[in-house]
């Protein structure tokens, strides 16, 4: 009978064979070589035909050209990749994500800068690839509205774009009656989602118009000038009868800011966290939002300022004046950069669109004109029947204007002159604020009667960035943006008319600046100084011994001399050449008398 540990060894797993496993990629080339070898041996012993091993070599051939054309590597699905590398980006793509031109790189003796720049232009490059390559995945566009035949678009009204459309879309057309604290000014926060109303007569309102549900609605008892939207849609400014303040989404006051009375108009820039106001008595300030403190404030001289709005691409604020000029201001100067003769009359409103490129006025003289701010020449001027009391440009360029009770929206208005408006709409009231929607084929309308929400197709941007204006984040998302916008946050200093000149170093005010300051402390302060020996104990300091130290020394200031001197009088070299030049080309242009008797 056989014991336990026998059974035990008989069952084991040591003796058994294994199935054989699936043959990997990288052991095929070997186990192909071994069949060719046993075919080889099978077909020598068997007296195969020659034919065979001919096949057998073509098929040896066919594999090594296969592998040498993958470059010595096996590829998995046993063939080549016909599109090798990445996927070639065109060119026009490329160009509209480029961000600015190839800076030349410092001399070799600066290596550490050398290297800064060098790889601050391969990060910008890889931006530019990364940018043109996700381009791709933002296929929406934007429709505009299109009528039939021998219809203009603008005879359509909002109720039938509104029964059109789908029923998401066509919610966001809706009118607020709101006849007792009117005239209403608005304005839409940075995502887009939230709408800000206020009365003339005190009313303050802030809701999520899409959803139409409301944050909160106070009167502050006296009359408001204006409201805006500060960095997120937690805090807005109320422009009131006396002082500015602050409220948050609640209608919970926060600050009161006696600094800045009778403000006619406000501003926000974004990227600064700078409040800008401009008061009826002829003061531009700014304020820190992020600190609370006032920046500036800088005395126009040009009497009471309520026309008012901001370039988007240089943080740059244009006033409009009785007098029919336009200004152009930086907190950095006391002074205006910019001074423009714009109307006859004075100026009523002022729009620059968000590239920065195109300013859009218009004057009691009932004139409307388009300004190429590059050039700071009029591209066009039509003339309106009534005038345009106020103006506003979208995303993609659309232009409204308001005469009256009536809203007219052009199209293409910045690129060539225009015949008739792409869309009108007529309100109840006066209209006192126009503002487009960001993100959104809408136009916001405060009047008399309270406020109206337009369709208007192809006015929005279909696609934006979800880092920096996102409509649809949560609340941790928004205060994450938060902070890092407060630490990206820009510094007024930097705001210029051309931000693209931020980088670069302006030598010539460099050596005005070291030429002042040479006749402010009598010596130059960088100039090198004499050698003077120090002074040693114990007799070591004795004149002799200092001068013999002086004279170990002498010959750096001797070989100084020596190259100033010869550089003097290589240039008066080069001087007295050139002279001569000139003389004699200018002897060679005249003919004497005796040039008649040469042949």
């Amino acid at each position: 009978m056989a014991s336990a540990g026998e059974v035990a060894s008989s069952d084991s797993h040591v003796g058994k064979k294994k199935k054989p496993s699936a043959a990997r990629y990288w052991q095929e080339s070997r186990e192909e070589g071994k069949n060719e070898n046993q075919s080889q041996d099978e077909g020598e012993k068997s007296g195969q035909p020659l034919q065979q091993k001919e096949k057998s070599a073509q098929r040896a051939k066919k594999r090594k050209q296969g592998r040498d054309q993958t470059g010595g590597k096996k590829v998995m699905s046993g063939k080549s990749d016909p599109f090798p590398g990445e996927a070639p980006i065109p060119e026009e793509r490329l160009k509209k994500f480029q961000r600015k031109e190839k800076s030349k790189l410092p001399p070799r003796q600066r290596y550490k800068l050398r290297e800064v720049v060098a790889h601050s232009e391969v990060v910008s490059e890889m931006a530019q690839k990364q940018a043109a390559q996700y381009d791709l995945l933002l296929p929406e566009d934007v429709g505009f509205l299109e009528g039939d035949d021998d219809e203009d678009t603008c005879t359509i009204s909002q109720e039938d774009i509104s029964d059109a459309v789908d029923i998401t879309s066509g919610a966001k057309y809706f009118n607020l009656h709101l006849s007792q604290f009117g005239p209403y000014r608005l304005d839409y926060s940075k995502t887009g989602r939230h709408l800000l109303l206020g009365g003339r007569r005190g009313h303050i309102a802030c809701l999520d118009w899409q959803s139409k549900q409301l944050m909160c609605e106070i009167n502050v008892m006296e009359s408001v000038n204006d409201v805006k939207w500060l960095h997120s849609e937690t805090m807005y400014a109320v422009a009131q009868k006396k002082w500015l303040y602050i409220y948050d989404s609640n209608g919970i006051e926060l600050h009161c800011i006696r600094k800045f009375n009778d403000v006619l108009r406000m501003q926000f820039l974004p990227y600064h966290f700078l409040l800008a106001t401009a008061s009826a008595t002829g003061f531009l300030q700014y304020l820190d939002v992020s600190v609370g403190k006032e920046v500036t404030a800088i005395c126009t001289k040009a009497g009471r300022l309520d026309v008012m709005c901001q370039n988007p691409h240089n943080a740059i604020i244009h006033l409009g004046h009785s007098n029919g000029t336009v200004t152009l201001w930086s907190p950095n100067q006391k002074e205006a950069l910019v001074k423009m003769l714009c109307h006859q009359g004075g100026v009523r409103s002022v729009a620059v669109d968000k590239t920065g490129m195109y300013m859009v006025t218009s004057g009691m003289d009932k004139k409307l004109k388009v300004y190429d701010i590059r050039a700071f020449k009029p591209l066009q001027s039509y003339f309106l029947p009534a005038g345009a009391s106020s103006l506003s440009l979208s995303q993609k360029g659309l232009l409204s204007a308001a005469t009256g009770d009536i809203v007219q929206v052009y199209k293409d208005v910045l690129s060539s002159p225009v015949t008739k408006p792409y869309m009108a709409h007529r309100v109840r009231g006066t209209v006192w604020g126009l503002n487009f929607c960001p993100f959104e084929d809408v136009l916001g309308v405060g009047h008399g009667e309270g406020f109206t929400s337009m369709l208007v197709p192809g006015c929005g941007e279909p696609n934006f960035d979800g880092l920096d204006s996102n409509p649809y984040r949560s609340a941790k998302q928004r205060q994450e943006w938060e902070v890092k916008a407060l630490l990206e946050k820009i510094q007024p200093d930097l705001i210029s008319l051309d931000p693209s000149q931020l980088g670069h170093v302006d030598h010539a005010s460099y050596e005005q600046k070291h030429q002042d300051r040479v006749q402010a402390l009598g010596y130059d302060p960088l100039a090198k100084e004499d050698f003077k020996p120090k002074y040693k104990k114990k007799g070591r300091s004795s004149s002799g011994n200092v001068e013999r130290r002086k004279k170990q020394v002498a010959h750096v200031d001797q070989r100084d001399l020596i190259r100033k001197s010869v550089e003097d009088k290589m240039k008066m070299e080069t001087e007295r050449k050139n002279r001569e030049k000139k003389k004699e080309k200018a002897l060679s242009g005249q003919k004497s008398a005796l040039d008649r008797f040469k042949k």
